[in-house]
């Protein structure tokens, strides 16, 4: 007799996350972050304008008539398609102008980006289990771990994240 094994194939079940590690803030180290699992929909360049605009660099919904920063933001991209895209494009002249400036990364430079570490300890690390049988347990695994990383990001003052 043979014994049969429920198997879901995990194609297709994935969780995006999308971050920002600011370790110099004024306030101390900062981690933010975004999940979106692939049945919520593609991250595209809206969603990272949103997550920029809003989460990162904190401004307003609506920008008044001259608002600027009371601090110079410079967010550190990799040269992922989205971060290229024209709606992107179309948005630095008035990012710049409220104190916020893009930076782009050489191709194929990760160790330039100092998330990379954060990511590399959440993936490896911070999440035991390995694999999970719906996208309704991976992706509280993940913001668990993120929320953890970022509790010890916050809560140190140098890059050695290996704690």
């Amino acid at each position: 007799m043979r014994k049969l094994i429920r198997h879901e194939s995990p194609a297709g079940r994935r969780v995006n996350v999308v971050g920002a590690w600011a370790p110099f803030a004024p306030d101390g180290p900062r981690l933010v972050f975004e999940t979106r699992r692939s049945d919520e929909g593609k991250y595209d360049a809206a969603a990272h304008l949103q997550f920029v605009e809003r989460k990162v660099a904190e401004l307003p919904e609506e920008l008044p008539q001259g608002y600027c920063r009371s601090r110079p933001c410079v967010i550190v991209l990799d040269n992922y398609a989205v971060h290229h895209a024209q709606l992107v494009k179309d948005r630095i002249v008035a990012l710049k102008a409220a104190g916020v400036s893009f930076f782009f990364i050489p191709p194929y430079s990760p160790e330039l980006n100092l998330i990379e570490p954060i990511w590399r300890q959440v993936k490896h690390q911070d999440i035991p289990r390995r694999s999970h049988l719906s996208l309704e347990e991976l992706q509280p695994a993940v913001v668990t771990a993120l929320d953890r990383r970022s509790q010890v990001c916050q809560s140190t003052n140098h890059l050695d994240l290996s704690a």
